[in-house]
């Protein structure tokens, strides 16, 4: 499912990562890197636990958002994921918002020393 509210995206990480479904939510993810400056805010709350391959997808996906100059947020990751993206450094490339909405927001509020013209 895919909820889009203004020009931000939000999807939904499903429950297990393996591998091919790691391939199929990239393959459809794919699709909202189609346009200038996407955001994404990839959904963690149906995931039940995250692993090395699952955060190789993670920073895939910011990768080919920052190609378009875009961005890539994380939402809801529970709490044993979230010490692993600590413990991996993952938490300071990509930014973690409690909830969606949140990070929904974070896109619509300037970031500090960033000139605004």
């Amino acid at each position: 499912m895919t909820v889009r509210p203004g020009s931000a995206v939000v999807k939904y990480l499903p429950e297990a990562m393996t591998l091919r479904q790691q391939r199929l939510f990239f393959a459809e993810v794919e699709s909202c890197f189609n346009i200038d400056r996407p955001w994404i805010v990839l959904d963690c709350s149906r995931l039940r636990q995250i692993d090395r391959s699952a955060i190789h997808l993670l920073l895939c996906c910011l990768e080919e958002a920052m190609k378009r100059n875009g961005d890539v947020k994380l939402a809801a990751i529970p709490p044993e994921s979230r010490a692993l993206l600590e413990a991996t450094g993952v938490d300071r490339i990509l930014e973690v918002f409690d909830t969606a909405a949140e990070a929904l927001d974070s896109f619509r509020r300037p970031r500090v020393g960033v000139f605004q013209t």
